[in-house]
């Protein structure tokens, strides 16, 4: 179960990708699970977990309902596989965290998935999804 892992926000996607592809290769003997450049998407598997995601920091500038000219300002994401989004976010806000985007169903991005986006007291961006 992919419980926790980082996503990194980045803004040059195919140079990114082609870093960590050659890195996580030669170090791990890993290839990517997937690479979708349209949707600025990439994910590595270590011993069946995720273990790093790329997303590129337009595209979430874009599921943030934010405008085209902004971008976030982290380039990490914390990713939490929750049960519930909805109740999750409750209990994520009920401890300090800001909300950034309200739950909500996201079929663009894989079957059954919903996510909600919040910042943590101290900064970090959180997305907690379930599928």
């Amino acid at each position: 179960m992919d419980a926790l892992y980082p996503r990194l926000l980045v803004d040059d996607f195919p140079a990114t990708v082609a870093f960590y592809r050659g890195v996580l290769d030669e170090l791990f003997g890993i290839q990517p699970v997937k690479v979708i450049p349209a949707a600025a998407y990439a994910n590595w598997d270590l011993h069946g977990e995720t273990a790093l995601v790329l997303f590129g920091r337009a595209a979430l500038s874009t599921a943030l309902g934010l405008a085209p000219d902004e971008r976030p300002a982290t380039s990490t994401m914390l990713v939490l596989k929750v049960d519930d989004v909805d109740t999750a976010a409750a209990v994520v806000e009920k401890h300090g965290a800001t909300p950034v985007a309200v739950p909500q169903d996201r079929p663009q991005w894989g079957p059954n998935l919903r996510t909600a986006h919040l910042r943590a007291p101290e900064g970090t961006l959180l997305e907690l999804q379930s599928y």
